[in-house]
């Protein structure tokens, strides 16, 4: 059935600045704030803007991801004549077609775009940390009759090098856009959200040597800007963290805890954030357990301290351990008398009794390296 919009999802990305967190895992599978996972906000996002098709290219470990999708029911993107579909790498005339790219990606899959005769494509990324009504962006690209419009935020000049930065003219025309740049001349981000026409979006894929178009942001969008194709920014005010850095999703986590309106997640009514339920029992404070500042998940259970932290689903805190300014990701065993501070624990890591690891920044402790960062108190 013809659809105005479809959105693509790429979530084929190795994830590697999170290091041990994606080794076995995509980024957007990555478990978030206790209960979530990174592909919620992306997903709830959807379903909120009434978006229901939804392509999600997928490359790397994408077995997780897939299997917590599913049909996409968690999220209301489950209609008979839409949906979620996966697309996966596949082999063309005996070569296996694996993704070089942003836009590369995208061009694999355009049948799926033409097969529902859609107007728009809305090109998205499954790793941010944020809610929006896309549909309020489509109507800025239609007011601007843009062919192109890049949502973007003001990021810290300090991180501005991560990401491709815009600058505009008073109309919100984009004039330059440089990606990564070494020496950044303002901070007005990207966020890798792109909304296209689909007849330009065919037309600037298909333009110049096919293995040089390989990304949105070093060579569409650039290109697009040098053609005199009518870019245009979206800028998004609220709250948007990108997480492809330790660094930036323990932050993410640190600013739900200090928050307690972050996102409106306790405001149903708010463009509600969708999660797929585990059916797990609710968790446990037992006598000794002390719970402060924190958010924990169903099915753990604490007989410890936890304070300022983020507990995963299915965790054990047993007696006298204390969890000080910490991300504990699922499934974590943390044995009596530890101690950890600043410290993201990756998932299925059982902490030794008497391990004591007092981070002074933020560090991945994951089964691979729990001696070389912490110690046993004798």
């Amino acid at each position: 059935m013809k659809r105005t919009i479809v959105a693509m999802i790429l979530v084929g990305g190795k994830g590697t600045r999170l290091k041990e967190i994606t080794k076995d895992t995509a980024k957007p599978a990555v478990s978030f704030g206790a209960k979530y996972r990174l592909i919620d906000f992306t997903l709830s996002s959807l379903a909120n803007s009434n978006i229901d098709v939804v392509g999600v290219v997928t490359q790397y470990e994408p077995y997780e991801l897939m299997n917590y999708i599913g049909s996409g029911a968690s999220w209301d993107l489950d209609p008979i004549d839409g949906g979620i579909k996966f697309l996966t790498p596949y082999a063309s005339s005996g070569e296996v077609m694996w993704q070089k790219g942003t836009a590369h990606a995208v061009r694999q899959y355009f049948n799926f775009v033409k097969e529902y005769q859609a107007e728009y494509v809305l090109i998205l990324s499954g790793d941010q940390i944020y809610k929006m009504d896309y549909q309020k962006m489509l109507a800025h690209h239609i007011n601007h009759q843009a062919a192109v419009t890049i949502a973007a935020v003001e990021v810290e000049p300090s991180e501005a090098e991560r990401f491709g930065i815009l600058a505009t003219d008073t109309r919100d025309r984009v004039i330059s856009f440089e990606e990564k740049p070494a020496t950044p001349k303002g901070n007005l981000a990207s966020m890798g959200l792109y909304l296209f026409n689909t007849s330009d979006l065919e037309r600037l894929l298909a333009v110049g040597k096919q293995d040089e178009i390989i990304d949105f942001g070093k060579n569409v969008i650039p290109n697009a800007i040098a053609a005199g194709v009518p870019v245009y920014s979206y800028h998004f005010k609220d709250y948007w963290r990108d997480v492809g850095t330790v660094e930036s999703l323990y932050q993410a986590n640190m600013d739900m805890l200090d928050d307690p309106d972050f996102l409106g997640l306790n405001v149903s009514k708010n463009l509600p954030v969708y999660s797929k339920s585990l059916n797990l029992p609710p968790h446990i404070i037992l006598e000794d357990g002390v719970v402060k500042c924190s958010v924990v998940a169903d099915g753990s259970v604490i007989d410890g301290t936890v304070i300022h932290s983020t507990i995963g689903y299915r965790t054990v805190v047993m007696k006298n351990a204390r969890i000080e300014n910490c991300v504990i990701l699922p499934d974590v065993f943390v044995s009596a008398n530890a101690h950890l501070a600043n410290v993201i624990v990756n998932q299925g890591v059982i902490v030794p009794e008497d391990y004591r690891l007092i981070a002074d920044h933020v560090v991945v402790l994951d089964a691979t390296n729990l001696g070389k960062l912490g110690e046993i108190d004798e």
